[in-house]
């Protein structure tokens, strides 16, 4: 069996479930040690057990995206242990209320921003230096293409997403020349959680899985992809 991450350290976030689960699944599968965030113990226990059946191994950091300083601390966690970084994911994400843009919280909105914004930045700012004395970083942020489109009370979470679009593409173009590589990808309409919130009423066997999704982000970490700066979406196989 082909392990192309072979001995690569991979940080992925909000892998307790759906495609952060599933994404750190088959990069542990791909030979990749990979560090696992998310708040709930009990979620990263499963994944990690999911982790070691399929060859690979992993290092549990349960807390929240919301705890800036804590990003921080496992960057010199990080760097203390290993030196490097050579695969980041930045998947965790919230979509909020499905309100008119008048109706939302600010409360919320603070949180979308926090979540699906500050906190890539936050991994950015932290994990670049980890990235960069990697012989390949490479590093992934999930977006929507909800960023695209000004479709009614989706305001809120399609704001955020839009941000983190431009933020990950100028950080691709401060990175080009060098060996970090830095893209977006677009699952598109997969069965998550988060899609059940957002359409109650869609029959999920009709949706692809986080496991069809997984090995196209993983081909995006990989150190034989050169793209840089794109935004991939999703694309069946065939």
């Amino acid at each position: 069996m082909t392990r192309p991450l072979e001995n690569k350290i991979a940080l992925v976030t909000g892998a307790s479930r759906g495609i952060g689960r599933a994404v750190a699944v088959a990069l542990g599968a791909a030979g990749a040690h990979v560090i696992i965030t998310a708040r709930t113990v009990g979620g990263l226990e499963e994944t990690d057990d999911a982790i070691v059946k399929a060859g690979g191994s992993a290092t549990l950091v349960p807390f929240s995206l919301k705890d800036g300083d804590g990003i921080d601390r496992l960057g010199g966690q990080i760097f203390e242990r290993w030196g490097r970084l050579d695969a980041l994911v930045g998947n965790a994400g919230i979509l909020g209320a499905l309100t008119p843009m008048a109706h939302v919280e600010p409360k919320l909105f603070a949180e979308l921003i926090e979540v699906n914004l500050t906190a890539n930045y936050r991994l950015i700012r932290s994990m670049d230096p980890l990235l960069r004395q990697s012989d390949a970083g490479r590093a992934v942020f999930v977006t929507s293409g909800a960023a695209h489109k000004a479709t009614p009370f989706w305001g809120g979470y399609a704001v955020t997403k839009a941000a983190l679009e431009m933020m990950a593409q100028t950080y691709a173009a401060e990175s080009a020349g060098g060996k970090v590589r830095v893209n977006l990808f677009n699952p598109g309409a997969t069965r998550t959680i988060m899609r059940k919130k957002a359409m109650p009423g869609e029959d999920p066997a009709t949706l692809k899985t986080p496991d069809d999704v997984a090995p196209q982000i993983v081909a995006l970490l990989s150190p034989s992809c050169d793209l840089n700066g794109q935004t991939v979406s999703y694309q069946p196989q065939r």
